[in-house]
């Protein structure tokens, strides 16, 4: 169902701060996470254990374990640092644009993408946050290309030009590297993104100038009418209706003057042309007298 578009807010102050409480938000969020991450490979090198064997292994019972802790886990420092950017930048951008969508998108790519893993993957220990990276990389494409107001475009575009390349890492390219969770992330970030598209409200409307200045113009207008027109009265009262029930005297009335019938100016117009012809008769100098 899509969501009413609402007007700028009309104080850009109270706007930007907003924009900027949300932002802050998504940082805190994926900062968050990422320090979770980090506590946890720290406690590996503080005491010299390593978690691997919690990671995701393909249909194995044991395994099974490692739906939700392969995405906290990571082999190496450098594996860590190379998720951790991503983990920040696109992280914040979901939170932050989307925080409905987001959170109800994560445990979905967070854990069919891991039961994907571990139903159709290598035989091998997958671990790493690379999963949750993808998805989130492809929920915010899909919520460019389903949302399309000016928010959704503009996120769509960043995490495109900062992590395009992993359209290709979806695919095997490198030892060593799990693309099944790429793959599988992938896949359930485009799924949550058509399924909850029109979750999170749409943004403000921006106003441009040219509508500021029909509306001004409209205004004007309707100024002008209301000052300068008279008021349409709601009855207009004819100067006479006629002779009706409780009506006053005819003598009260005044008189009706009655117009001559057509036959009867006629008449005295043929009585009138007679009269005239008698008189033209009478005074013609050749005419016989008696």
């Amino acid at each position: 169902m899509d969501l009413p578009v609402h007007e700028t807010h009309p104080d850009p102050a109270t706007q930007a701060a907003h924009d900027r409480q949300r932002m802050r938000r998504g940082l805190l969020i994926a900062g968050g996470f990422i320090v979770l991450l980090w506590w946890i490979k720290a406690f590996e090198l503080a005491f010299d254990t390593d978690f691997g064997v919690l990671g995701n292994r393909p249909r194995e019972w044991a395994g099974l374990l490692g739906v939700l802790t392969a995405p906290l886990l990571h082999g190496s420092v450098a594996h860590l640092m190379s998720n951790t950017l991503a983990l920040l930048v696109l992280g914040t951008l979901a939170f932050a644009s989307f925080p409905k969508a987001s959170w109800r998108s994560l445990p979905l790519i967070w854990g069919l993408a891991g039961l994907a893993v571990w139903g159709f993957a290598r035989e091998s220990f997958h671990i790493g946050a690379s999963g949750l990276t993808h998805g989130l990389m492809f929920l915010l494409l899909t919520l460019g290309l389903m949302r399309r107001d000016r928010i959704a475009i503009a996120t769509g575009f960043i995490a495109f030009f900062l992590y395009g390349g992993m359209l290709l890492t979806v695919l095997p390219r490198e030892p060593g590297v799990s693309w099944e969770y790429h793959l599988a992330g992938a896949v359930f970030g485009v799924i949550s993104g058509l399924l909850w598209a029109r979750l999170d409200p749409l943004p403000p409307r921006k106003r441009y100038s040219w509508e500021i200045e029909e509306e001004l113009e409209a205004q004007a207008r309707a100024a002008d009418e209301a000052t300068f027109e008279p008021a349409r009265p709601d009855e207009v009262r004819p100067l006479w209706e006629g002779p009706h029930a409780g009506s006053p005297p005819p003598a009260l009335r005044g008189v009706v003057v009655r117009f001559p019938l057509r036959i009867e100016a006629d008449e005295k117009g043929h009585t009138a042309r007679a009269e005239r012809g008698e008189l033209e008769s009478s005074s013609d100098p050749d005419a016989p007298r008696s």
